[in-house]
């Protein structure tokens, strides 16, 4: 099981709030700016590019609209009645810091704006759809580069929404994180700086470094889910989610992905306010690392109407959803291959990996990054491999993450 059965449904992560008045009442106030911008300034051209790729194809012109109508005839508030508002909104949110709110988080704004279209029946077509997929990921990219400028540090000070005041201290344990009180904004060069901020030394040390049994958390998240038994092709769209692993490694030789039927998958989910860097669980040498092109805010209709559905479908986005994938051959020869699967949900859709094949790496060492801010991943084992998880479910989503490097998995004495 993925959750604890009866538990009440929230938005995992803390990425958007989990009451709906304070999700409307964001998309009203972004709308309000947004019309005010749109007033005095034209759109950019990757958001005129956006509208003219659905302005050209009626039928992604008559999802997208019918998804809006849709939302509006339940009662959502959108902020936004028809495509040219969203665009609008769209546009605005390119150049958009996300402020601290620990009432109504807010770090992915466009998954906010979205998540009742992108959940009505008309809607699921609309986001799988590959030519709006790759336009929306030339209107992420605008903004991740708008994130790792200047001016995106507007929010990195200690202004009562700032990152740097007492309440948002005390969720960020900065303590833990590299550094400068005495510069401006921290020492910190953009708020993509401040995201991906480095650990200090010996902040997160590694559990057992010389006991090639124990394996540790590559991120810093919470337990989602273990399956076992993996197939290589599954029906990952059900509402259970099985793990389909010729989807998630979606690899041009489907040797990679035999290799781990029959196997094991862990996933854990990473909140906004946690590290969001990844580490090696294992000692080895890199045999594959490669991205994954996906897609952005593709839920299972499984879920149903749902806004927290994009939180729930977490399995089926490691299938469908951009994402990093590091498989990492262990010196120990009882574990063999580990594939490690960083999956960027909605914005956070750039996974950065800084080893290539060949790289021998010591347990703990960095694999790479979430340009921005966080998601979910999977560590994917051979079968017989995992003799007991560290964490028993059942599993809660209001715990906090367990660290990176800290013992994730203990392997079999022998093979």
């Amino acid at each position: 099981m993925s959750m604890e059965t009866g538990a009440v449904r929230r938005r995992l992560g803390n990425w958007m709030p989990g009451e709906e008045q304070k999700s409307a009442a964001f998309r009203l106030e972004i709308a309000r700016q947004a019309r005010a911008r749109a007033a005095r300034a034209a759109l950019s051209s990757v958001v005129q590019d956006l509208g003219k790729l659905i302005d050209g194809d009626p039928v992604l012109r008559m999802n997208l609209a019918r998804a809006i109508s849709e939302a509006l005839e339940q009662g959502k508030q959108l902020g936004y009645s028809d495509i040219h508002e969203l665009l609008a909104i769209i546009d605005y949110l390119t150049t958009y810091s996300p402020p601290f709110d620990s009432d109504a988080p807010m770090a992915t704004p466009l998954n906010t704006v979205l998540e009742w279209p992108m959940c009505m029946p008309s809607g699921y077509a609309v986001f799988r759809d590959p030519a709006f997929n790759a336009q929306l990921r030339r209107v992420l990219n605008t903004w991740c580069a708008f994130l790792s400028g200047p001016r995106s540090r507007v929010w990195l000070n200690d202004a009562p929404k700032g990152w740097f005041s007492p309440p948002a201290l005390e969720k960020l344990g900065m303590d833990d994180f590299v550094h400068d009180r005495t510069r401006a904004h921290w020492g910190f060069d953009s708020w993509n700086g401040f995201f991906t901020r480095h650990l200090r030394p010996g902040a997160r040390p590694v559990a057992s470094p010389d006991d090639p049994a124990v394996i540790v958390n590559a991120c810093e998240a919470s337990p989602f889910d273990v399956r076992e038994g993996v197939q290589l092709i599954d029906r990952f769209w059900i509402k259970s989610q099985p793990y389909s692993l010729k989807e998630i490694l979606t690899s041009s030789d489907e040797a990679l992905a035999r290799r781990f039927v029959g196997g094991t998958v862990y996933q854990g989910y990473l909140s906004a306010y946690n590290y969001h860097r990844w580490h090696a669980p294992v000692d080895g040498r890199v045999r594959e690392a490669y991205n994954v092109d996906g897609t952005y805010y593709s839920d299972a209709e499984a879920e149903g109407e749902d806004p927290s559905g994009l939180n729930d479908s977490q399995g089926y986005t490691t299938a469908v959803a951009a994402r990093a994938v590091i498989v990492i051959e262990s010196d120990n020869p009882v574990i063999g291959e580990v594939a490690c699967v960083f999956v960027g949900m909605a914005e956070v859709s750039s996974c950065q990996i800084c080893v290539r094949p060949g790289d021998e790496l010591g347990k703990g060492d960095e694999l790479g990054w979430f340009q921005y801010g966080g998601s979910t991943y999977c560590l994917i084992f051979q079968p017989g491999v995992v003799e007991r998880f560290a964490p028993r479910p059942p599993w809660h989503d209001d715990v906090p993450p367990l660290r990176v490097n800290s013992a994730l998995a203990f392997a079999r004495s022998g093979a």
